[in-house]
This record gives C-alpha cells, structure tokens and sequence, in this order.
C-alpha cells in the first residue's frame, strides 16, 4: 500500500515539496491550509487531497509533515496528539523548535523527524539537514522521509546538535548570497552598466561559479587562485577585501545566526 503524505500547512515551502514529489512513485497527498484556493490549485496540479482540519490530515496520513509558522505549532501539535499513533511519523520544518519540544507537545504519540529547508527547495535546489535522532524510526521510515526531501534537493543528515551551525550557514544562506548579489548588481550600476544588464550578468556569475566549483573537483582555494594574477586587478580587490575583513565579518555574521537560533530553540 502506498504511503500517505500529508501536509499540515501548504505555504511556498511545503507546496515546493508536494511539487518536488508529483509523479514519484505511487505516493499519495492529503493536506489543510488556511488557503483554500491554494489546496485547490495542489489538487488539480499535483492530485492531493484537500480536508479540513490538521486532526482530519493526523488520521489519514502515514507521514504528517508540519509547515506551520513556528508559533503556530504548539496548539497544533497540541490538538492532533489524540490523532497520532506509533505506526505515524511526524515531519516538522518549523525553524527552532526541537525534537523534545516536538515529542512534548505531540504527547509522545509517534516518532518525530526535525528537518531545516532552505529556499531555493522552491525550485528543486534545496539543502535540507534532516534529523533522525529519535531511537523510535523505523529504517523504512528512515528513507521515506529522506526521499520526501531529496526531492526538491540535497539532503544532509545530521545530529541535532548540529542543527543551529546548520541553520547559521545554510537555512540563512540564501539571504547572505542574496546580499552579496545584491552588492555586486550595485557596484555594477555604479560602474556605468545598466541596472537590468547588471542582474543578468550576476546571475550568470554565481550560476557559473557554483556550476565550475561543483563540478571541477578542485579546492575552492585552487579555483580561486585560478582567477588572481600577479599585480592584476583581482589581486587588488581581494587585497583590498582582506584589509576590510571581509572574511572575518562573514564568519561573525554567520556566529551572530548561530547564536540566535540557540536562542530560538529554548
């Protein structure tokens, strides 16, 4: 029998996933959002089956994954415990919220995955950290909830202790890439280029470099070296970068996130 998948919440993050699963296998979808016009568009594109409350999706799914806001999981949790049995398996994406608090607030009813997206998953490039820590999964659902992820990208799996430098480097990674964009695309214009121009030819640039350091095999140091010349103008730049410590800032900043998602997760 096929498993059931079902979604208690179907935002950018968790319809990525839906979308990611459509057409794998013999899978089945069921799932509740505010947005009725949402679980509308999942039904006729992705064949999954709307119903009406998080207890309705808890009683007829094999696997529940939460993507819920992080505030809003505790009543939900909360509400479905009397729903849930030890042959379930919930699946939480709500940043900072961990595996014991998950078992607490769902009365201990069945195991628990705690798994970190980030968000290009919204386009089948995702990084996701997974969490098998709790003794009580089954191997099977082990891989299940390892395919239901690699589907919209690569997954990791990870002790819990590691989640917070995880969170740090990759679940805020897009908006630190995003910024950098961002600066080149400006220093760009200030240059003279066109504004539009300029965000194409980033684009192209990380795409590129992503592209070369993935599939190259070589160090990223190697590759960068490959770009500096003696006395030439990258050189200059990254001398430049080094005296404003760039390096360094960025490695604070990243301990900066790491230390708020330890505070997020008490």
């Amino acid at each position: 029998m096929s498993p059931v998948i079902g979604f208690v919440g179907t935002g950018n993050m968790g319809t990525a996933i839906i979308r990611g699963l459509t057409g794998r296998g013999s899978l089945e979808f069921c799932g509740t959002d505010l947005n009725r016009d949402k679980l509308a568009e999942l039904k006729r594109d992705c064949g999954l089956e709307p119903l009406a409350t998080p207890n309705d999706v808890a009683q007829r799914s094999d696997y529940i994954v939460l993507a819920v806001k992080p505030q809003h999981l505790r009543p939900v949790l909360q509400d479905m415990s009397g729903h849930l049995t030890e042959a379930k398996c919930l699946v939480s994406i709500a940043a900072g919220i961990p595996v014991a608090r998950l078992r607490e607030w769902s009365g201990n009813a069945c195991p628990v995955v705690r798994v970190m997206p980030n968000t290009p998953a919204l386009v089948g490039a995702g990084v996701s950290a997974i969490c098998l820590d709790d003794p009580r999964l089954s191997e099977a659902q082990k891989r299940q909830v390892q395919d239901l992820f690699t589907a919209v990208g690569a997954v990791h799996v990870l002790p819990e202790t590691l989640f917070d430098a995880f969170t740090a480097v990759v679940g805020s990674g897009p908006a630190y890439v995003f910024y950098f964009m961002e600066a080149l695309v400006e220093s760009a214009v200030y240059l003279g280029l066109p504004r539009t121009q300029a965000t194409d030819m980033v684009l192209g640039l990380l795409t590129g470099s992503g592209k070369l350091a993935a599939e190259s095999g070589e160090h990223l140091s190697v590759l960068r070296e490959m770009v500096t010349s003696p006395a030439g103008t990258t050189i200059r730049a990254l001398v430049h970068m080094d005296r404003q410590a760039v390096r360094a800032a960025i490695i604070d900043a990243v301990e900066a996130s790491y230390k708020r998602s330890i505070e997020l997760g008490k």
